[in-house]
């Protein structure tokens, strides 16, 4: 059994995050992996308060582990999610898409362990001075927003820079990813892509499609014009819209306005034309549907026995 400094600090039974998606992560997936040892998180996005709280509610209904929330930093409902959860505290909140030092040190106060998604190891430091609990450093590999540095480069300077555990994000999808995160100074992981194709999970049936079909290739980045690069499947609207960013006769405003409601075209309506399917490159590796006990199961049983078995192949008497 693989126990970790984050498994310790959290009371789980196995060091994994499921990822926040916006439009996705709702209180039945939170609860199905809270359920199956590790941490579920609802993703605030920019979703409405009243969401946030019904989906927390919901999730209290469907398990009684510890999971969080995901708040998403330039939501218009930022300050309001704050305070709901400042009142009514979960487990765990991630947040992303900015820097939570204005409200880190009341959400401790209310017994919250505070765990940021991070792209550099800049912010890791100034968040460990924040009083968080630990950090997550997610690479470019991952799907939806992202930043510039890979997995493989990002979270080893991170481990070096901070004295809080740290969970690698971003390229990881079986027990290899899990292993490797391991052995770069991981105390945990945060998977997102593969809980698309959960049973639990409640996204169109088409974006799971999707993630099922893609081959190794088959994700695209926009976005990085506007400075905040998005990574989804090369879909006809992904396409077009990072064409259109390449025509500098198309305004930022007017790319921004194309962006809208595209994740939630896909998430909810299954829109294969003009709805943006946010996935990692991972994609890949994803070939069948399973409960989320079942994948966060077999990633661990893969890892453990590929940690052993491994060390004993490689170093030799």
């Amino acid at each position: 059994m693989i126990a970790t400094k984050l498994t310790d600090l959290l009371g789980i039974q196995y060091p994994i995050f499921q990822g926040a998606m916006a439009w996705i992560s709702d209180g039945e997936l939170a609860a199905a992996v809270s359920n199956a040892g590790g941490i579920g998180i609802i993703a605030g996005g920019n979703a409405p308060t009243s969401w946030v709280r019904e989906q927390i509610a919901r999730a209290r209904e469907l398990t009684d582990k510890p999971f969080g929330v995901n708040v998403a930093l330039f939501s218009h409902y930022v300050d309001e999610v704050a305070d709901l959860l400042t009142a009514d505290p979960v487990a765990v909140i991630t947040t992303g898409a900015g820097n939570a030092g204005k409200y880190i040190a009341r959400w401790n106060e209310a017994g919250t362990k505070v765990i940021p998604v991070v792209a550099s190891v800049a912010l890791a430091r100034r968040m460990e001075k924040e009083g968080v609990a630990a950090i997550i450093a997610e690479g470019g590999e991952s799907g939806g927003h992202i930043g510039e540095l890979n997995t493989m480069a990002l979270v080893p300077q991170v481990v070096d820079a901070v004295d809080i555990p740290v969970l690698a994000a971003g390229g990881i999808g079986d027990g290899r990813g899990v292993a490797a995160a391991f052995m770069l100074g991981a105390e945990g992981v945060q998977m997102g892509t593969r809980f698309l194709v959960a049973a639990e999970c409640n996204v169109h049936p088409n974006y799971k499609q999707k993630i099922l079909a893609a081959k190794d290739r088959e994700t695209i980045t926009t976005g990085k014009r506007l400075g905040h690069p998005v990574r989804c499947l090369k879909t006809p609207f992904s396409r077009d819209l990072a064409a259109k960013e390449q025509d500098q006769s198309v305004s930022a405003e007017e790319l921004e306005r194309l962006g809208v409601g595209a994740l939630r075209k896909a998430a909810i309506e299954g829109d294969l034309e003009q709805g943006c399917f946010m996935s990692g490159e991972i994609a890949g590796l994803i070939t069948r549907e399973q409960s989320a006990a079942e994948i966060v199961t077999e990633l661990f049983c893969e890892a453990e026995a590929l940690l052993t078995g491994r060390a004993q192949e490689l170093v030799r008497a």
